[in-house]
């Protein structure tokens, strides 16, 4: 069965994209999270541009619902989540789920699904200006009534913003969104993660100070985990390089630290407890944390792996990109129910510790189609193209 196939059945609900359990069926406990009808969206539109049959119904059924029952018609946003009969569920507007509806207005506008232009100009207009400061970094979450911020920034909402602003960049063909996806990585990357060996703090305080005991009580938090994420410093890797082949003048810095990223991240995360896979988290002195492995690091190793293999050339890249993909095949590809299991323990059986389920397809559908394709314009625009 394919990813698309396995995603299918999360259309059951009319207001977005249902969470899956492993065998792919629609958990209602779970209710609709915004994060992932975005995802999802974004995953269709891709299905359809690639030619996958019935693929654009569902980016339409995204789109509806972000422009129905996940967004705030009284205050402007998106909530983060609402119940199975479409009732909003308390708590905050995050820029987390934020970038991934900006991300799929825009797949959605290259497929040409209906109302995806009003979803990508309402979608930029909240996050230029609720998500980014004066100084163009990212606001982490506000309320509901975008009343009050959160006294908190994180890297990882930031990162899939920096995501989020290159594809809306190519989609409309406007540099402005390159500038500020550099602004952020320029800020992240090479002014705080580079002179700590590219160890990222992950946690912050509102004026960006690292914040590096934060979650230390809850280091398995699926968002906000303590320590270095190795995982992330996989995925900001391929994102310079994104940015690197988008800009006309892209400054030295990004393919270094992309490859330092990448480097620190096999070191510190890659088979170190005795078993193949990327430890979730480690600590400051370099220590496994969270012993678990997380589909989603190994599909942003592969894709980094090759990204780092066709900016340079060099084979030693493609060797991990092979080990990589032996390792997702052997593991995670779950032959019996489709789709990738989401966790594994220390001894790379399936687990259930952080991720019930598989709530989506995004990452290991999206690395798959990066391994293969050119760093630069995105996806949605060279399938369209």
């Amino acid at each position: 069965m394919s990813l698309v196939d396995f995603a299918r059945a999360s259309a059951a609900t009319p207001h977005g994209f249902a969470w899956l359990d492993t065998r792919g069926r629609p958990d209602p406990a779970h209710g609709v999270h915004t994060w992932i009808t975005p995802r999802m969206t974004h995953v269709f539109a891709l299905a359809h541009l690639r030619g996958e049959p019935d693929a654009l119904p569902l980016v339409d059924h995204g789109v509806d619902a972000l422009l129905g029952a996940l967004h705030d018609d009284r205050h402007g946003g998106w909530y983060s989540a609402v119940t199975a009969a479409g009732e909003p569920v308390p708590g905050p507007k995050e820029a987390y789920a934020h970038a991934f509806v900006l991300l799929a207005g825009g797949s959605a506008r290259m497929a040409g699904a209906r109302e995806a232009d009003a979803l990508l100009a309402e979608a930029a207009d909240v996050v230029e200006e609720r998500f980014l400061d004066a100084g163009g970094r990212a606001v982490d979450a506000w309320d509901r009534s975008f009343t009050t911020a959160e006294a908190y920034r994180g890297a990882n909402a930031a990162m899939h913003l920096v995501e989020a602003f290159l594809a809306t960049g190519d989609v409309l063909g406007d540099p402005v969104w390159h500038d500020r996806a550099l602004a952020i990585a320029h800020h992240l990357v090479h002014e705080v993660a580079a002179p700590r060996d590219h160890l990222m703090p992950e946690h912050f305080d509102a004026d960006w100070t690292p914040l590096p005991d934060y979650n230390v009580d809850d280091p398995a938090d699926p968002f906000r985990p303590y320590g270095v994420t190795p995982g992330h410093l996989l995925e900001w890797s391929r994102l310079l390089l994104h940015l690197d082949a988008s800009l006309a003048d892209p400054p030295p810095w990004l393919l270094a630290d992309a490859r330092a990223l990448f480097d620190r991240a096999v070191s510190v995360a890659w088979a170190v407890d005795g078993a193949d896979g990327f430890v979730y988290t480690v600590d400051w002195e370099r220590r496994p944390v969270v012993r678990s492995r997380m589909h989603w690091v190994h599909a942003e190793a592969l894709a980094a792996a090759a990204a780092l293999q066709r900016r340079t050339g060099e084979a030693a890249y493609d060797g991990w990109r092979e080990r990589f993909d032996t390792f997702c095949r052997r593991h995670l590809v779950d032959p019996v129910h489709g789709s990738w299991h989401h966790e594994l323990d220390e001894h790379n059986r399936p687990a259930t510790t952080t991720w019930d389920g598989k709530p989506d397809v995004y990452h290991a559908y999206q690395a798959q189609l990066l391994a293969e394709r050119p760093l630069a314009p995105v996806l949605s625009v060279q399938l369209a193209g």
